[in-house]
């Protein structure tokens, strides 16, 4: 055995199961080393951002890491941004880096770096190893890394010397340890929070947003009369017949203040303060107003579903007869297509257990309105707000729920970061759905610039957000991926599509000119 193979037993005994893969010279180790055992499956990306997206979507559906294997600092550094956004939504994830052979580094080689360096930011846990009988080791206290509640990203640094040099055995697995629990003063004061306020708020983010904490909140919402709000963009959030009903706080600092400022007390459980995605002039950072008592119930890295039904328990909320969403689905829609019709038309075909990755931008705003009494479904968003996350995500969420209907909700601009995903989906036949929203144009920077007074752009503003001249053509850039592609420019043809692809297995992707 070498490191290598120690290293891949050590993450079947583990529970990983799958890798998604770029690799390069120094991996060769580990690429061979996929043969020797069973039960870890490769998947290869054509993009390290590919591969860390879909890494983020599996970890954020499966609940338990999946590997990347990326080609030293400068193939990681292709995938950082979909990393960043990772480490927003807290998804577990372990990065395997090959590394130059730990006697060759000093040579200098074109593409030595300092990896360390560049991984540090999005890490929460980092080591690079210097001998292969170190390496199983190392393999599983970075798999325990990643596994501690939340979630979070662990990166293994591999010289491919220590891959290559014999190795004594795999390493057997670590037990994560399990989140901290609130302590019953945190309950006490937020329960105080609650009862002094006539108008309450309960702010909900990460793990409080799945099934277990929405219950709770449930329960919390129907005692007191509070109102649910959720981050602006969810990692990940169970909605639709049958939960209860939450709403999104706004993108926009003035809208957000203006929902936030009605409330007398906000109680925060699963997320941090809500900020300000950018600084605008005459704005604060901070999004609740001065005034408001915000009482943290829990922390996302605390046990946050256990925190929200201590919570429940000391208000003495109901068990059971809580109020949850009805099945409403929106009407077919018709004539022409916009964000309004896009959305209806999704949420008038969706089946039960959908997981939407919405990255579509401007025009997924009217999506969550329609699909709010849709069946069931899981709602993941861009948590990092670095984009190019939608396409990749959706790809790890198929991978990880084969069963479930996986819909990229996809603006045109975002997709041109990473469309290599399309490839992916069709060599491992991945149910996904790829609604496109082709308004040829980075339209949330147009509003961006009407937002700083620029009301007529000149040629050369106007020729930074504009996707025309030439215009992108989305299906036969899907066909060339080996992607169905089709256009559709009515609601009606949508929703026949639409239809028609959810009923189909593999990958399809629709393009909607609006």
């Amino acid at each position: 055995m070498n490191g290598a193979e120690s290293l891949i037993r050590t993450a079947i005994a583990a529970g990983v199961e799958v890798c998604f893969a770029n690799p390069g010279t120094t991996e060769m180790p580990l690429v061979a080393a996929l043969d020797s055992a069973d039960g870890l499956r490769p998947i290869l990306g054509l993009f390290e951002g590919v591969c860390t997206g879909a890494a983020d979507g599996y970890g954020r559906m499966a609940e338990k890491p999946a590997l990347t294997l990326l080609h030293l600092g400068p193939g990681f550094a292709n995938g950082i941004a979909n990393l960043h956004n990772a480490r927003r939504a807290r998804s577990p994830i372990v990065n395997l880096i090959g590394d130059h052979a730990t006697w060759h580094v000093g040579a200098d080689a074109p593409l030595t770096s300092d990896i360390i360096s560049l991984a540090t930011p999005v890490s929460g846990w980092i080591r690079s190893v210097r001998n292969s009988a170190s390496l199983a080791d190392a393999t599983a206290d970075a798999i325990a890394a990643a596994g501690r509640a939340p979630g979070q990203i662990a990166t293994l640094i591999i010289p491919s010397d220590c891959q290559w040099d014999p190795a004594e055995r795999p390493a057997a697995p670590i037990e994560p340890p399990a989140p901290p629990a609130v302590s019953s003063d945190a309950v006490k004061r937020a329960a105080e929070s609650m009862r002094k306020g006539d108008r309450v708020a309960l702010f909900l983010g990460g793990i409080a947003l799945r099934a277990r904490g929405l219950k709770a909140a449930a329960r919390i919402a129907a005692k007191s009369g509070c109102h649910l709000i959720c981050e602006t963009f969810p990692a990940r959030l169970e909605r639709g017949a049958g939960t209860p009903t939450v709403d999104r706080l706004p993108y926009f600092p003035e809208q957000a203040i203006e929902m936030l400022k009605q409330f007398d007390s906000i109680v925060i459980a699963g997320a941090k303060k809500p900020v300000a995605f950018f600084g605008y002039r005459d704005f604060p950072s901070q999004l609740i107003p001065e005034g408001i008592d915000a009482a943290i119930l829990a922390e996302p890295t605390d046990d946050v579903p256990a925190a929200l039904e201590a919570l429940a328990g000391e208000i003495g909320a109901p068990v059971s007869g809580v109020a949850r969403a009805k099945m409403s689905r929106p009407e077919r829609p018709v004539g022409k297509l916009d964000a309004m019709t896009a959305g209806a038309a999704i949420a008038a075909v969706m089946p039960e257990g959908a997981i939407v990755m919405d990255e579509a931008a401007t025009t997924g705003l009217p999506f969550l309105a329609a699909s709010a009494g849709a069946p069931p479904h899981t709602y993941l968003s861009l948590a990092g707000g670095a984009i190019g996350q939608g396409l990749p995500c959706a790809t790890g969420a198929a991978v990880a729920c084969p069963t479930r209907r996986v819909i990229a909700f996809q603006a045109d601009g975002s997709a041109m970061y990473t469309l290599q995903a399309l490839w992916t989906q069709a060599r491992e036949s991945l149910n996904v759905t790829t609604v496109l929203c082709n308004n040829h144009s980075y339209r949330i920077l147009q509003f961006e610039l009407a937002r700083a007074g620029v009301t007529e752009p000149g040629r050369k503003a106007r020729s930074l957000t504009s996707l025309s001249n030439p215009d992108i053509d989305w299906t036969s850039l899907a066909r060339g991926m080996g992607v169905a592609g089709v256009r559709v420019e009515t609601a009606e043809a949508l929703t026949l599509e639409l239809e028609r692809s959810l009923a189909t297995p593999g990958p399809t992707l629709i393009e909607m000119i609006l």
